[in-house]
């Protein structure tokens, strides 16, 4: 029975997630005890499954308005829950765990499409979104009771279903004494603030812009699929920024929207780099990957200086995800903002490549415990709501 979880002193929980980027499942295996402000976790184990290219290609594909066939994200909403299933045998094996010792899934699923501003349709004001990865299979394979779809209640509450991660950036990150923003750069970029001594209601957060996408995906494009990143920021390291396109990309009007604001491939996707590489046709391409990762970084520090720095002094920046193995954007990051002590979440004992899985297994937590996830300083939500969908597993 789910009352029996609850009641257990600590629950392993799995979390699962697949960003914008579409490069594959993060999954992680942990030990969580406690909710709310009296949560604590120990990573087991954690791995990233890559996608093939013939199944990255067709995430891109469904999650283009131009492209996205019902038929193609029907099989794909089930082609994704079998690999999500997958991702959980398997960390368990790495483990060395039963699944029958695992409490708990949660699975963030694959955003196709992100659509946060209100649009009224036959007198209806709608806001929307949609992630797939289809959790009744993800617990009919594993046995195991899966919590997903977490983003929606918020949304329905007004909100903007993202960033929802600064909620656990608050419970692990807030510090008495010390001002912190947490930066994370997966695909997308966001940063929550948590000013020293702060409560639930004083935090924020927002999407700052690109984080990998635009990068990883012209990376993948010059390279005929053959590298899906830039390792290292090797090639950001040895070009040059293009001043004039760098000037076009800061134009973007979503960068100067105040927050809370979220975003996705609907804003930085495909036909947004197609536009990038047309206007720097006779650019070198390590001189547009450099200018694309110099993007990335002025995004976030403009974020700061813009709609942080007047209000907090921030002692320490907290960095996360795959940008942080970008040396490039890394080294520019410390450079631009000198007042920050730059650190990672692995000095927190959070893994940096496997943050987001972590913590959508400590959001699925919260919700089996009856604990309300998202933040509406964050999110916009007009109020606080429990997030997600609960399928039972076959032992419930």
């Amino acid at each position: 029975m789910l009352q029996a979880i609850c009641q257990k002193k600590e629950r392993l929980i799995v979390g699962l997630m697949s960003g914008s980027s579409a490069d594959g499942i993060d999954v992680a295996l942990v030990r969580v005890s406690g909710f709310g402000k009296s949560t604590t976790i120990h990573t087991i184990a954690y791995d990233t499954l890559c996608f093939s290219s013939k199944i990255r290609e067709l995430i891109l594909k469904c999650s283009h308005p131009d492209t996205g066939r019902v038929n193609d994200i029907c099989r794909l909403n089930s082609l994704l829950g079998e690999l999500f299933a997958q991702a959980v045998v398997h960390i368990a094996k790495k483990a060395r765990s039963e699944l029958s010792q695992i409490d708990l899934i949660g699975s963030h699923g694959q955003t196709i499409h992100h659509l946060p501003s209100t649009e009224k349709i036959s007198g209806v004001e709608v806001t929307s979104t949609l992630q797939i990865g289809e959790p009744s299979i993800i617990a009919e394979r594993t046995g195991i009771t899966t919590i997903a779809d977490f983003r929606p209640r918020d949304m329905a509450a007004g909100g903007q279903g993202a960033p929802l991660v600064s909620y656990v950036d608050y419970l692990l990150f807030s510090h008495p004494e010390k001002s912190r923003v947490a930066l994370n750069m997966g695909g997308i970029a966001n940063i929550t603030v948590l000013p020293a001594g702060s409560s639930e209601n004083e935090v924020f957060a927002m999407d700052t812009g690109p984080g990998n996408i635009l990068l990883d995906q012209l990376i993948y494009t010059i390279t005929g699929g053959k590298n899906r990143y830039d390792l290292d920021g090797q090639r950001a390291s040895q070009g040059k920024v293009n001043q004039r396109i760098l000037e076009r990309l800061l134009e973007h009007p979503f960068l100067r929207k105040p927050p809370p604001k979220s975003t996705g491939r609907e804003d930085f996707g495909e036909v947004y780099l197609h536009w990038v590489i047309e206007m720097g046709k006779g650019t070198e391409w390590d001189d547009l990957i450099t200018t694309l990762a110099e993007f990335t970084v002025r995004t976030i520090v403009n974020s700061l200086e813009m709609f942080v720095f007047p209000y907090h002094q921030i002692d320490e920046l907290i960095v996360s995800g795959g940008g942080l193995r970008n040396f490039y954007i890394w080294h520019r990051l410390e450079e631009s903002l000198p007042q920050q002590r730059m650190l990672t979440s692995d000095d927190f004992s959070i893994p940096s490549d496997a943050k987001e899985a972590i913590a959508f297994a400590i959001l699925a937590n919260e919700t089996l415990m009856g604990q309300k996830g998202n933040l509406p300083r964050a999110t916009g939500a007009r109020h606080s709501v429990i997030l997600g969908k609960i399928i039972p597993g076959r032992s419930v």
